[in-house]
């Protein structure tokens, strides 16, 4: 008896499957909502329909087939076997997702819900975390539309005891675009023409999808002329013509041009804009070194900050010009290799120093207003917006410059005369004083050296004294006083004695006379002698100049 218990025993467990297993069962009845299967071994279970149906689709099980199930326990409180056909789904999933992963395979799934940081995924039974960094090559803000699509992902990781696997939709999408882009860009070569679709626009450009594969359009090779932004001529979606100017094989960049297409502007500059000619352009761009002028679309020249204005030196261009401003420009070089044209703006108009010298030649008088005072004389401004320098010794006859010029204050007016025009140094030379007669010309008018005067004793001193002459003021030192030295004295004299002096020296520069008593007395002691007699004939010098003074009387 106890040998045939023991073999019973083991045909039970022979024939009854371990609970924690996948067993294979049939389906013999559908009835509310589930499935009846039976697992063998008198055993049967139920499982809920839903268990049966594929993501988005409806519950796929008729009676008769054969299904795998998961036997949780042998027996319930109703005498029937726990089982679930998910976690046979999952077990089964388990086993051919590690294989798959093993081999780098992609894996079928879909997308069935939403959670902290990316999504759920159903790989046929195991369920998966997408990232949303992985879900697109570019953010998705709107994933409704994946939502339950079949479709293939790529198995990142995958932890069978922990229940983790992470998956990725975004590396398929790359390599079939890895592989399409390939194709294209093999059917592509420079010089080509094709028509592309404006995808996205950046200030540097557009990118335009030429049928799997983007192109960059640089903003410079859009069109001959200056863009701005690209938007000026292009809009998303829009189709254009385009050249492939560059393909680089390696890292899969395309460079395309549209201005290449167009017949370039610059093949016929030097004939449309000689040298010295005139033109109507418009301002496009203004910087710190000049303005930028379009003669015409495509053709742009610089007119420098140096050549903007004959007056204003150190203005901004932006205070002289503005953007969109038409102006008349002088062509004064081009160069077509470097693509370069250089515009006057000055040149347009008359040099201001040449108007000025032909309405106010050398002797002129003008009237203007003091600009500027320095430590060298006064700018004042002239008709032209020019200024005329009078400088410190051109202010006044008889005060040093220096005093002169504290005088005058900015804003005052001041009528002067025009002594040179350099046109070539852009300078005017002005005179103030010379408005008035020079006193000092008037005065020695009839003077000239070694002529005599009589002058006003107006100051003694130690050392001379001091006269005057016609309202100028000289002094005479005492060695000068007389030939006798006893009598160089200044004391002798008296504020107000009128005394004949000699003019030794006439300075027009310092404006000074030199003058001496000495001079005059030795003059005269020789004219006598020369007329009365020599040294020699034995008469005194007295008797000399007693009979000189005798002659003078009888004269």
């Amino acid at each position: 008896m106890a040998e045939f218990e023991e073999l019973l025993q083991e045909s039970f467990d022979l024939d009854t499957p371990s609970e924690g297993t996948v067993v294979k069962g049939k389906v013999i009845a559908i009835e509310a909502g589930q499935a009846i299967i039976d697992v063998g071994y008198k055993m049967e279970g139920r499982v809920d329909l839903k268990e049966f149906a594929q993501p988005g689709e409806q519950p796929s099980v008729n009676i008769g087939d054969e299904v795998e199930v998961f036997l949780r326990n042998v027996e319930n409180a109703r005498g029937e076997a726990v089982i679930s056909r998910e976690m046979a789904k999952r077990e089964e999933a388990w086993d051919r997702l590690e294989k798959a992963y093993e081999r780098e395979e992609r894996v079928d799934g879909a997308i069935f819900g939403r959670v902290k940081g990316g999504f759920t995924v159903d790989l046929g039974g195991a369920v998966a975390f997408l990232p949303g960094s992985q879900v697109d090559v570019r953010p998705v803000r709107d994933a409704g539309p994946l939502m339950g699509l079949k479709q293939p992902f790529q198995i990142l990781k995958m932890d069978r005891r922990r229940g983790n696997i992470v998956v990725s939709r975004r590396a398929i999408l790359e390599e079939s675009r890895a592989e399409q882009r390939a194709e294209v860009i093999g059917n592509l070569f420079e010089g080509q023409t094709i028509e592309g679709v404006v995808k996205n626009i950046t200030e540097y450009g557009a990118f335009v999808d030429l049928g799997g594969v983007d192109g960059l359009l640089h903003v410079t090779d859009m069109a001959w002329r200056r863009v701005n932004h690209p938007s000026e001529i292009l809009s998303i979606g829009e189709t254009i013509k385009v050249q492939v100017i560059k393909i680089n094989k390696e890292t899969h960049r395309i460079s395309l041009g549209m201005k290449q297409l167009q017949e370039d502007p610059w093949d016929t500059v030097e004939r449309k804009y000689p040298y010295g000619s005139v033109h109507t352009g418009r301002v496009t761009n203004i910087t710190d070194y000049g303005a930028f002028v379009e003669l015409e679309p495509g053709i742009e020249g610089l007119v420098h900050v140096s050549e903007m204005s004959w007056t204003k030196k150190n203005v901004h261009p932006g205070k002289i010009v503005s953007t969109s401003q038409e102006v008349e420009v002088m062509v004064l070089e081009i160069d077509s290799q470097k693509r370069r044209v250089s515009l006057g703006l000055k040149q347009t108009q008359r040099n201001p120093w040449e108007v000025f010298a032909e309405q106010f030649p050398e002797g002129a008088n003008v009237e203007g207003e003091v600009k500027n005072i320095t430590e060298f004389g006064l700018f004042v401004g002239l008709p032209g917006d020019i200024d005329g320098m009078v400088h410190l010794s051109d202010l006044s006859w008889d005060a040093r410059g220096e005093d002169a010029i504290q005088n005058y204050r900015k804003g005052d007016h001041v009528k002067a005369k025009v002594i040179e025009v350099d046109v070539e140094k852009e300078r005017i030379s002005l005179s103030v004083k010379a408005m008035e007669n020079d006193p000092y010309a008037e005065a020695i008018g009839g003077v000239k050296r070694g002529g005599i005067i009589t002058v006003a004793v107006t100051k003694i001193e130690d050392g001379g004294i001091e006269v005057e002459y016609e309202g100028m003021k000289s002094f005479i030192r005492r060695s000068d006083l007389s030939r006798d030295r006893a009598e160089q004295r200044p004391e002798r004299f008296q504020v107000g004695d009128k005394v004949d002096v000699r003019v030794v020296s006439v300075d027009a520069k310092t404006r000074k006379l030199g003058l001496s008593i000495k001079a005059r007395e030795i003059a005269e002691e020789k004219e006598a002698v020369e007329q009365y007699g020599s040294s020699d004939s034995g008469a005194s010098l007295g008797d000399i100049l007693g009979a000189a003074l005798r002659g003078g009387d009888r004269g």
